[in-house]
């Protein structure tokens, strides 16, 4: 027998909060019985409420995250209705109970959030790095934060995590949290990855990032010029410490690896083939193949710290990031760079200057730095003023021979 399911919304006309809004109640029909559900905790203004449809009108940012929660709240009825529709004693109560939790292993979301956390942290080593533990760890803690400040509480239950929730927790990472534009959009999609989770497991029953769209802004990756490069190269440092932190970064220049995969090198990752050394591993953070041709200059380097290692079997005593940030901030001031000099800008340098300029195809680059997505390749895809004058050049020879009759 077919069953008849419906959800509904109506204003609780006789009440209004300090900022003259209305709670947007909730009701539910199963085989014509009905049974009211309390209220959403939605506030509307009742002059922007719509009785037919249920909804607000209009197309206002606070419209648009109002109807696309009281949407997620009907999704996540339907689906609590057809989990249950063929248990023969299904009732309006039953739903209540699930819908509030009462029946399910989980009704709030910071348990899961913990659980999902525990989950990475037994994976750390296998095929999760220890960054990644800590970035779902932060988030776990600005997530925390932010319904303490937001909505006096400590959690929160899974169906009130709505579309507007997801909203104002952007909003206050941008403001409150102190997260740039691009390092807010990188936390959603984080979180994303814990709905994601909880909804796979059953423990959400709606997506509260429907209709949630994601974009970065263009961002200028630094880099240096040729010039640069051997300005630090040639630099002599009396200083150790400043001496090993740039021989690293002059190596990470000729090779594009990251810090970490700088690190972790071993004498296992210089392979030979055809009478050439290749530097042959995998980038620990997307565990994609990455071949290297080694060519002089960091060979020299290898051979210039060989025995010099505190590491078992690593190629080079490398400091931490943080460290080494540090001290090439210093090596920067002294060789006369006023560009923000990370250990990153290395590889940036060796993707966008030396490979490109060089002619190397876009698809070969990609595989030299690992990418496991040729568009993150192509981010470094720029043209120096040097390049575009040689690429003018070769244009002026080729049609040189070209004439016009006016």
């Amino acid at each position: 027998m077919k069953m008849n399911f419906k959800v509904s919304f109506y204003l609780r006309s006789n009440y209004e909060n300090k900022e003259g809004k209305s709670p947007v109640m909730l009701r539910v029909f199963l085989n014509g019985e009905m049974a009211n559900f309390g209220s959403t905790k939605i506030f509307v203004n009742k002059s922007l409420w719509n009785n037919t449809t249920s909804r607000m009108k209009g197309r206002t940012a606070e419209v648009l995250s109002v109807n696309s929660s009281l949407d997620s709240i009907s999704t996540t009825l339907h689906a609590i209705f057809r989990k249950l529709e063929d248990d023969e004693n299904l009732s309006l109560d039953k739903i209540r109970s699930y819908y509030s939790g009462k029946s399910r292993e989980y009704s709030t979301f910071l348990p899961i959030f913990d659980r999902f956390i525990e989950n990475v942290r037994q994976r750390v080593g296998v095929n999760l790095s220890k960054a990644s533990l800590q970035k779902y760890s932060v988030l776990r803690r600005h997530f925390s934060e932010f319904l303490s400040f937001k909505y006096g509480r400590k959690d929160i239950g899974l169906t009130e995590l709505t579309p507007s929730v997801i909203e104002e927790f952007e909003l206050y990472l941008r403001t409150i949290g102190g997260c740039a534009f691009n390092t807010s959009v990188k936390k959603m999609k984080t979180l994303k990855t814990v709905t994601l989770y909880a909804f796979r497991h059953g423990f959400l029953l709606h997506d509260p990032f429907v209709n949630h769209r994601f974009h970065l802004e263009p961002v200028d990756r630094g880099f240096l010029t040729d010039e640069e490069i051997l300005r630090i190269a040639n630099k002599d440092l009396s200083i150790e410490r400043l001496a090993l932190v740039r021989d690293i970064f002059i190596f990470s220049c000729f090779t594009g690896l990251a810090y970490i995969d700088v690190s972790n090198l071993t004498p296992d990752n210089i392979v030979t083939l055809d009478d050439k050394q290749w530097i042959m591993t995998k980038r620990q953070k997307t565990n994609v193949e990455t071949n290297v041709l080694l060519l002089d200059i960091p060979k020299s380097l290898i051979a210039k710290y060989n025995h010099k290692t505190y590491r078992d079997g690593r190629l080079f005593p490398v400091l931490t990031n943080q460290k080494m940030n540090s001290y090439l901030k210093e090596i920067g001031d002294l060789c006369g760079i006023t560009k923000n000099l990370t250990f990153h800008v290395a590889r940036h340098s060796f993707a966008s200057l030396i490979t490109l300029e060089a002619g190397v195809p876009i698809e070969t680059i990609s595989r030299m730095l690992g990418h496991s997505d040729i568009s993150t390749t192509q981010v470094y895809a720029r043209v120096s003023p040097k390049k575009l004058f040689e690429d003018m050049d070769k244009f002026i020879e080729a049609t040189q021979d070209f004439k016009l009759t006016l």
